[in-house]
């Protein structure tokens, strides 16, 4: 039986709790998941896309050192190319999506419907975001951060430790 191969694309800038439970829960499905970290400069990150790789990769290790990745191999890459080139270069059949709102669904629609035309034998996967992590993007966390609030709800230690670093270099270049 062929393998069953997803890839989970994003800037994770940075990754909170719910790209953590989607690939968790992507997990379930699939053989292999490569977390494709995207460098997208355009949204002018808070992080760089090595330092992102690097937190998404302990993210992942922290995953499947508790054995919360059912079997299925999780590997973290950093792209900049078109992800549907990607896709296919890793051997991927599925495109992992999460879901929060509804104000979601009309981006990632058409997201998935251009990739289904560049390349029909690729899947679009949409997951919906837990109850408990729909209200969470890397946009707000950056907000919230910047302006002196706690974070550390949406992030696992690890990256809120990273923020914080962050955070003092941002308050420390602005006095």
């Amino acid at each position: 039986m062929p393998l069953r191969v997803g890839v989970y694309p994003g800037t994770f800038d940075p990754i909170h709790n719910g790209h953590t439970d989607i690939i968790r829960r992507a997990t379930r499905m699939l053989d292999r998941l490569v977390i494709a970290v995207a460098k997208n400069a355009g949204k002018g990150p808070l992080f760089n896309l090595e330092e992102r790789t690097r937190l998404v990769e302990r993210e992942a290790a922290l995953l499947m050192a508790g054995n919360r990745t059912n079997g299925c191999k999780v590997e973290v890459k950093p792209f900049a190319n078109l992800l549907m080139h990607f896709v296919r270069d890793e051997g991927g059949q599925i495109i992992i999506r999460g879901l929060r709102a509804v104000s979601d669904f009309e981006y990632e629609f058409q997201m998935g419907a251009n990739n289904a035309r560049l390349n029909p034998d690729v899947e679009t996967l949409f997951l919906m975001a837990a109850e408990t992590t729909q209200f969470i993007s890397s946009r707000f966390v950056k907000e919230i951060g910047i302006l002196g609030g706690d974070v550390s709800s949406f992030v696992s230690p690890q990256v809120h430790a990273a923020l914080q670093v962050k955070f003092k270099q941002g308050r420390q270049a602005a006095e």
